[in-house]
């Protein structure tokens, strides 16, 4: 089992790459069940969003999907690197990529509320 407890946690942005649709006013739900990670994401120019993870040792690996606020389906997978920050808050540093055609791609990173 991992050191790490997402379950009812709070996440926000502090750096996406270009491609990214999230934004500061975005918001990460998180609740987790054993390895099962999952959160609802809101807010900026995402309607609504979903993640489903799998938690090993300091990784999670995601598939994620959304609806913007222009009315866009989005889906996309991401490796998250999870560290602990020196208040033992938890930092996730996620290389991502969207799935489709143009296979966009970028690092973003993101910390416990």
């Amino acid at each position: 089992m991992s050191e790490f407890n997402f379950n009812n946690k709070t996440f926000s942005l502090l750096e996406n790459s270009e491609f990214g649709k999230v934004n500061s006013e975005t918001i990460f739900k998180y609740k987790q069940e054993g390895n099962v990670v999952t959160a609802d994401y809101y807010g900026g120019s995402v309607k609504y969003g979903k993640i489903i993870a799998y938690l090993s040792n300091n990784t999670l690996d995601m598939l994620y999907q959304c609806i913007t606020t222009e009315h866009e389906l989005k889906a996309g997978k991401a490796v998250a690197e999870i560290n602990l920050t020196e208040d033992n808050k938890i930092r996730l540093k996620l290389n991502w990529e969207w799935l489709g055609e143009k296979n966009e791609n970028g690092i973003s990173e993101y910390i416990e509320n």
